[in-house]
């Protein structure tokens, strides 16, 4: 990009500081601001004024056509660099949707992670509660009892803190 522009402002430079090359009559004819060269000769006072003016008016059209034609090159470039600005802001904007999608995603396993650890959680606590209720836990079966519930709760406590 930078050389684009060095090669502009270069080209901007030549244009102002060399001369106009007009053809007339077979004869090549340079125009440097208001004065005309024939062969590296000054010959505006020798031409006549007819002559002098039609040689002048086309170096300006020719100015005005290169000037145009660099005003549209600056335009071309800065519709590119808009048009990589706006590439460049939908690559971002992509990039930080993917990253709150996957966030979100993050975030509901672990919601589903500590839904499903309290529902083992209730399912163990109801039947323990029922197997002591009715009698059947020998102390050692209450001892493994007591400590899966345990075990659930600190996998609840990680689930949570994952949250």
């Amino acid at each position: 990009m930078k050389r684009i522009f060095t090669v502009l402002i270069a080209l901007v430079c030549s244009i102002n500081f060399y001369a106009q090359e007009v053809q007339k009559d077979g004869k090549t004819y340079e125009v440097k601001k208001e004065k005309i060269f024939l062969d590296g000769k000054d010959i505006t006072e020798t031409l006549n004024v007819e002559d002098r003016a039609i040689i002048l008016k086309q170096a300006a059209l020719i100015s005005e056509k290169i000037k145009l034609q660099e005003k549209s090159k600056k335009e071309v470039e800065k519709a590119e660099k808009q048009q990589k600005k706006a590439e460049k802001a939908q690559k971002k904007a992509e990039k930080e949707q993917k990253r709150a999608e996957k966030a979100l995603k993050k975030k509901q396993k672990a919601q589903d992670k500590f839904d499903r650890a309290t529902k083992k959680l209730k399912n163990s606590q109801k039947k323990y509660d029922k197997l002591k209720r009715k009698g059947k836990l020998s102390p050692q079966d209450e001892a493994k009892w007591l400590e899966k519930l345990e075990k659930l709760r600190e996998d609840i406590a990680k689930a949570k803190k994952k949250l």
